[in-house]
């Protein structure tokens, strides 16, 4: 499966949503057909959970949305963004205060909610104080997926607890050495920032 479904998005083949459709027929082939595991009569079972799992997902992601539409329209965003550039005006200085606020913007917003409303804010700032933009994209991704795994809001830790059915906070708990590995990378990409534009580089050279 992750070479079907890697291989398919770094190929082009399908985008990272289609991606997942084809994982679940992967699945439901290789589990009916192959392994013989999963019977008729369980599909219904399977997709009473699915719809389950999705509806809460789909609750939490409606609620990060209003709050992301309260956040832009008192101006929030621009008023944080405003402050940032002020009291921060060496790059390492801004890379470093757009990573807590990052942080903590994960922690109440989904993360396309995020990029929509910040992305258009920073990029301006970014390209001022020559900061390469892929760069900083990478820097907000990896912030935002940290948000993906910590509460209220970690869509991943919902996503998780209902799967397995153990209670959030044993998630949380478990989740903890992933994300403080994520922080030592978080850190190592905002200051070298080699590792994120080398590969970029390579390929521009080479047309």
């Amino acid at each position: 499966m992750p070479v079907i479904v890697l291989g398919g998005i770094y190929t082009g083949v399908f985008t990272p949503t289609e991606a997942a459709a084809v994982a679940v027929i992967y699945s439901a082939f290789v589990g009916s057909v192959i392994y013989k595991d999963i019977k008729l009569g369980d599909y219904v079972k399977i997709l009473r959970d699915s719809a389950a799992v999705s509806a809460m997902i789909m609750f939490i992601i409606c609620a990060a949305a209003a709050f992301s539409w309260f956040l832009t329209s008192q101006s929030i965003p621009q008023d944080v963004a405003a402050w940032l550039t002020s009291v921060t005006p060496q790059p390492w200085m801004f890379l470093l205060a757009v990573n807590l606020m990052l942080l903590v913007v994960g922690c109440f917003m989904e993360p396309n909610s995020a990029i929509l409303v910040l992305a258009p804010l920073f990029l301006p700032v970014v390209q001022k104080m020559g900061i390469d933009p892929i760069h900083f994209g990478i820097i907000m991704i990896v912030n935002l997926e940290l948000g993906m795994l910590t509460p209220p809001l970690g869509l991943n830790l919902f996503v998780s607890a209902g799967m397995t059915g153990y209670p959030l906070e044993r998630v949380v708990k478990a989740t903890i050495p992933f994300m403080l590995s994520m922080l030592v990378f978080l850190l190592v990409i905002t200051f070298v920032p080699t590792i994120s534009t080398i590969l970029p580089e390579l390929l521009s050279n080479t047309k």
